[in-house]
């Protein structure tokens, strides 16, 4: 594998990283393209000038014009919310593969419903929309991220749950830069919004049709009793034969692991509630919500919905200016995690890259913030483009994007998709997701009352709560890079957490070898007794 050379947890054969199971994490990547176009196109179509004019927002005052955009932006993350939840409910009865086929479908009708608003009609239309196509990225983003890590060797199991990532920056990138195209190539018309709109059917359709190839989660087939089918689509995705050691040695904790939970919680849909009384269960439950709690924290969905308005208080001037320069943050955003896909999650670790990010992006915000009080562009616009201060301010908010988009960015998503066991994984990611879209809601329903009130503020509001990651990361976090999903439980158990993971790796490397010696004694057993039989014949 070259520079990609990762540490495994065992002897892994090459056939395991095969082009299977990218395809399928490519594929249930459409999702986070849904997600991260939604993200990156609702704030700066609300700024095209056919918007404006279709609904009349030119002849409303400031507040209420804010009032209204922040209710079309938190309308989604509340269904958003609501649909994190009906995933658990989907994923326990369904499955993984046949929830995504629903939650399509869901969000196919909420886009559907957007293009049907008009001047005459008014704003109801996308207001249910929204929620109904929240409801469906909801529960893509509770479902993918599981899916993909059930399905991956733990080597390189953040590097295909971060295709999620990339999967959000793509849509990001596309959903910057079509509202960019449309404002300068079309005339301000109904069709000018309309396409940004229509273009969410897009990786929609894409993610439906991938859905008919890509394969059941093994791990929820063995969990469901289906174990049949779960060898076959283990196999399936390891390009492995079945009496392979690899495979039946990962078989071998899954059935332990299954066993250990039915033994002290039982299955069922509530059993995992259940499993809530347990103290542990529930501090990994609290730190998936923190975690999120962080990035929102950040500012990031404050930048990605209302891009707009952070480059207008950056003394960028212009709808044409303020397009190009959120263009330009997407593509920065995509570059960077292409590199933390490929190069930082599975060498750099989980714990390293959100205490790294969490520094640099602070003092950045800090900077940003500085300057903006000092400076205050938006009151004293420059004709002639930013002043050099201001050009520095924005070199900062790339600095920023650079620091946060390795770190907080997907990261999150990779520690929640793995931290769970088997049978509180949905619920747990559940909860997760719900508290990734309500942290989403509270920020983007009211950032821009908080520019109002706070303007230069809010950079320094931001910077704190990033510092305050570092030590929440520090103190709590473990790294979970290259260990089993079936070894989580003695991960978070060990202390202290900064040195959990070496402690878990050792014991990883002396059961693997214990495990091998049996196999191998047991072989070389059966075959004394094969040639005794032989000779009494």
């Amino acid at each position: 594998m070259g520079i990609l050379t990762l540490k495994e947890d065992r002897p892994t054969p090459r056939a395991v990283y095969n082009c299977r199971v990218y395809t399928c994490a490519s594929i249930a990547s459409f999702a986070s393209c849904m997600i991260g176009y939604d993200s990156a196109f609702v704030g700066t179509t609300l700024a095209l000038p056919s918007f404006i004019a279709e609904f009349g927002f030119d002849a409303l005052p400031q507040h209420q014009k804010a009032l209204i955009s922040a209710n079309i932006v938190s309308l989604y993350q509340a269904g958003a919310f609501f649909g994190s939840f009906l995933a658990y409910l989907s994923t326990h009865y369904l499955g993984r593969r046949r929830s995504l086929f629903v939650f399509v479908a869901v969000f196919v009708l909420g886009a559907g419903l957007m293009l049907g608003a008009s001047r005459e009609r008014g704003l109801p239309l996308i207001y249910g929309g929204r929620v109904l196509a929240g409801v469906g990225v909801g529960a893509s983003s509770m479902i993918v991220p599981i899916y993909i890590s059930e399905l991956s060797p733990p080597a390189i199991r953040g590097r295909l749950v971060g295709i999620y990532e990339l999967g959000w920056q793509v849509g990001g990138l596309v959903g910057f830069w079509i509202n960019y195209g449309v404002n300068t190539t079309l005339p301000p018309t109904r069709r000018q919004w309309l396409i940004p709109f229509a273009v969410q059917l897009i990786p929609a359709g894409m993610l439906a049709a991938g859905a008919c190839w890509i394969r059941e989660s093994p791990r929820w087939l063995f969990a469901a009793g289906r174990r049949e089918q779960a060898m076959a689509n283990l196999c399936w995705i390891r390009k492995l034969d079945a009496d392979d050691i690899y495979i039946v040695e990962e078989v071998s904790y899954i059935d332990e692991e299954i066993a250990r939970y039915r033994r002290e919680i039982g299955t069922g849909f509530w059993k995992p509630f259940a499993s809530l009384k347990k103290p542990g269960v529930r501090w990994r439950f609290f730190l998936g919500s923190m975690l999120f709690l962080w990035q929102n924290g950040s500012g990031i969905n404050a930048i990605n919905y209302y891009s707009p308005i952070i480059f207008t208080s950056l003394g960028i001037v212009g709808t044409n200016a303020g397009f190009l320069t959120t263009g330009i943050y997407g593509v920065v955003k995509t570059a960077v995690t292409i590199v933390w896909l490929l190069f930082l999650i599975d060498n750099m670790g989980r714990r390293n890259l959100l205490m790294y990010g969490g520094f640099g992006g602070s003092i950045c915000m800090w900077i940003i913030g500085a300057y903006i009080k000092i400076a205050d562009p938006e009151n004293h616009p420059s004709t002639d483009g930013p002043p050099p201060g201001g050009i520095a301010a924005i070199f900062f908010f790339y600095m920023w994007t650079v620091c946060y988009t390795p770190s907080w960015n997907g990261t999150p998503w990779v520690l929640n998709s793995e931290m769970f066991d088997q049978n509180t994984r949905s619920l747990g990611q559940a909860s997760a997701a719900a508290s990734n879209w309500l942290y989403n809601f509270l920020i983007s329903r009211f950032t821009p009352q908080m520019f109002l009130a706070w303007g230069f503020g809010v950079y320094f509001f931001f910077a704190s709560l990033m510092l305050l990651s570092i030590v929440f990361v520090f103190l709590f976090v473990p790294e979970t890079k290259g260990i089993p999903l079936e070894a989580m439980d003695q991960l978070f158990a060990s202390k202290p957490i900064w040195k959990a993971h070496d402690h878990i790796m050792a014991e990883l490397h002396d059961r693997d070898d214990e495990f091998r010696r049996n196999v191998e004694g047991g072989d070389s057993l059966e075959e004394e007794k094969t040639v005794d039989r032989g000779g009494k014949s």
